[in-house]
């Protein structure tokens, strides 16, 4: 098996090491938005291809149409669409070895529910253009995937941590902020569980649509508080969210308040999550620190 990546960040870096280190994938290659990135990750162990969504990459094709049997797509969607369908879909097209897709998108395609638990069934109602765009880049792939003949997942994401983007940093750098809206509750999940069930729904060409969160959706200020306790540093003071200063962008993040079901995902694949709830993934990544 051969899998490539179109966007490698955060997640997707970590899915690749996840991949490469079980054995099972002969080759995993790419894709960064500079050639500045590409070079700095040209001592991992997968090939850094160089698109950023304007134009088609020289490079996708080929390394598509050379084996590759799993693509995992996180390139943002934006106004026109899907950056990679609307620059490699013939490429895709072309790749005769092509068995599964597997799209990272967003629970921030429901939109608010109050606080209430929802599962996939629930209505899409984003809340901001972000999400639109995930909504609309959704169906595409479905019907890209239908129209192919090939099997496709796409992933609900909640909001990512892990080591090197977690509360402890935020804490640490100064711009942790315990901002207080009653009621508010985030949803989460570890990198490392993302990278750990895109191996699994790899392994199994899973098809259908999934929410990947952990198991406790839970106020954003418990979750620094916590982390502050862990490494011994002073709690930030409360700050009303009414009154409190922030981007269009943050504030966007307070409009969706739901607590998300990993039912799902759980049952198709038959596991619990690594860090079901964010005190053992927030110790997880204080060990790593050791």
């Amino acid at each position: 098996m051969q899998a490539f990546f179109f966007g490698l960040g955060f997640s997707s870096q970590r899915a690749a090491r996840i991949m490469h280190e079980s054995g099972q994938f002969a080759d995993i290659s790419g894709t960064v938005r500079t050639r500045d990135k590409a070079n700095a990750l040209t001592d991992c162990y997968h090939r850094a291809l160089v698109f950023d969504g304007t134009q088609p990459g020289p490079e996708v094709g080929p390394a598509l149409q050379s084996g590759t049997s799993h693509v995992i797509l996180s390139a943002a969607p934006d106004a026109e669409g899907d950056p990679v369908l609307r620059h490699h879909a013939a490429d895709l097209d072309a790749a005769p070895d092509l068995q599964w897709l597997c799209y990272y998108s967003t629970v921030g395609v429901y939109g608010d529910f109050g606080g209430d638990w929802i599962d996939e069934s629930a209505p899409l109602v984003p809340r901001n253009m972000r999400s639109d765009y995930r909504v609309i880049a959704e169906q595409q792939w479905r019907d890209y995937a239908a129209r192919r003949g090939v099997r496709l997942a796409i992933l609900r994401l909640a909001g990512i941590y892990g080591p090197g983007r977690s509360s402890f940093d935020k804490l640490r750098e100064g711009s942790a902020r315990r901002i207080i809206k009653p009621g508010q509750v985030f949803n989460r999940i570890h990198v490392d569980d993302i990278a750990r069930v895109t191996l699994l729904a790899a392994e199994k060409r899973l098809d259908g649509t999934f929410n990947l969160a952990d198991d406790e959706p839970a106020p954003p200020q418990d979750v620094i508080a916590h982390a502050a306790g862990l490494i011994g540093m002073e709690v930030p003071p409360d700050l009303p969210f009414e009154t409190t200063a922030m981007t269009p962008m943050q504030k966007s993040f307070y409009r969706d308040n739901k607590r998300v079901s990993n039912g799902a995902i759980k049952r198709a694949l038959g596991i619990e999550l690594l860090y079901p709830d964010y005190r053992a993934g927030l110790a997880q990544i204080l060990e790593s620190e050791k």
